[in-house]
């Protein structure tokens, strides 16, 4: 029943993160930098209030686990934890540039190929198993990626770097599980904080008025920043990096037709085809999970029979 909490957070934060690009499109005309400032700020403060106010005895709890683990498992908690938060930073930089000054399509395409991309650094660093028709599949996707380039060589390289970012995020957080995530989460935003506060007198604009600012801010540090890292982090706890990554098809699939739908991007035939490619990759990449539990029932029941 756990394992299954597990999947349903990972699937309700890829859902609500499909949606990202309601919130950004609106205040687009502001430089993705500022963006990045006041989400990072609001952010922070928004958990350290949770964790003061309302989860002390949790903060306790963590605390003094921590004093009793060796020096090794210390360590390697708060290098995690530490490296976690600049490729999150990273991510969310370039991604927020992505949707606002290139457009919403590379993003979606970021989380189309990021699933592979997890798969193939969880492969390298965390040794997990990737079998021939997860290579298959990411061959095709390599093949997508090269025809995208062909006329859009910008959108292949922010797509790919906002991908191989949140990639590297999820690998090295599926490591870092010993802590509480919320706590996590909130040593994380408040260590990029701290980065880009030195920042902030030098490369920050003037101070937003616009009320349709912070409506949208308010909705991007709850509904779309706190909320699903909290469930994506919970759901690493219980899951591999690979099998979050099948279900971060999710937000690509709902942020590619707000592309078409919603905001009217024009869409070419050789986008189609390599977008089509990517599709085929992906049924190839989750063919065990599309088809396997059907086979595996198939075997059973004809040995049954014998």
């Amino acid at each position: 029943m756990k394992k299954n909490n597990y999947y349903l957070a990972a699937f309700i934060a890829f859902f609500i993160w499909g949606f990202f690009s309601l919130a950004l499109k609106p205040i687009s005309s502001y430089p993705s930098l500022d963006i990045l400032f006041y989400r990072v700020f609001f952010s922070v403060f928004a958990l350290t209030v949770i964790n003061l106010i309302f989860r002390r005895k949790n903060l306790k709890k963590n605390w003094a686990d921590f004093k009793i683990m060796s020096q090794k498992k210390k360590q390697k908690i708060i290098i995690l934890t530490l490296v976690g938060s600049l490729f999150l930073a990273s991510n969310w930089l370039i991604f927020i540039y992505v949707i606002n000054h290139v457009n919403v399509k590379a993003g979606s395409l970021a989380y189309l190929i990021c699933p592979i991309l997890t798969t193939v650094f969880a492969f390298f660093l965390l040794r997990e198993k990737l079998n021939k028709w997860k290579w298959i599949a990411v061959g095709i996707s390599t093949i997508s990626c090269v025809l995208l380039s062909l006329n859009h060589f910008q959108d292949i390289f922010y797509s790919l770097a906002v991908a191989s970012t949140y990639a590297l995020y999820l690998v090295s957080q599926r490591k870092n599980s010993e802590m509480d995530k919320f706590l996590i989460l909130n040593i994380q935003l408040l260590f990029i904080s701290l980065l880009i506060l030195p920042f902030y007198p030098s490369y920050s604009g003037a101070i937003p008025t616009e009320p349709l600012f912070y409506t949208c801010l308010f909705s991007i540090v709850v509904l779309f920043t706190i909320i699903p890292l909290f469930l994506n982090l919970y759901a690493l706890k219980g899951l591999d990096s690979s099998t979050v990554g099948i279900l971060m098809y999710i937000n690509p699939i709902i942020n590619f037709t707000l592309a078409i739908f919603y905001f009217k991007e024009e869409v070419s035939l050789l986008q189609m085809i390599s977008y089509f490619l990517i599709l085929i990759s992906i049924l190839i990449f989750n063919k065990k999970i599309l088809f396997g539990k059907n086979k595996s029932k198939a075997i059973i029941k004809d040995s049954k029979s014998i």
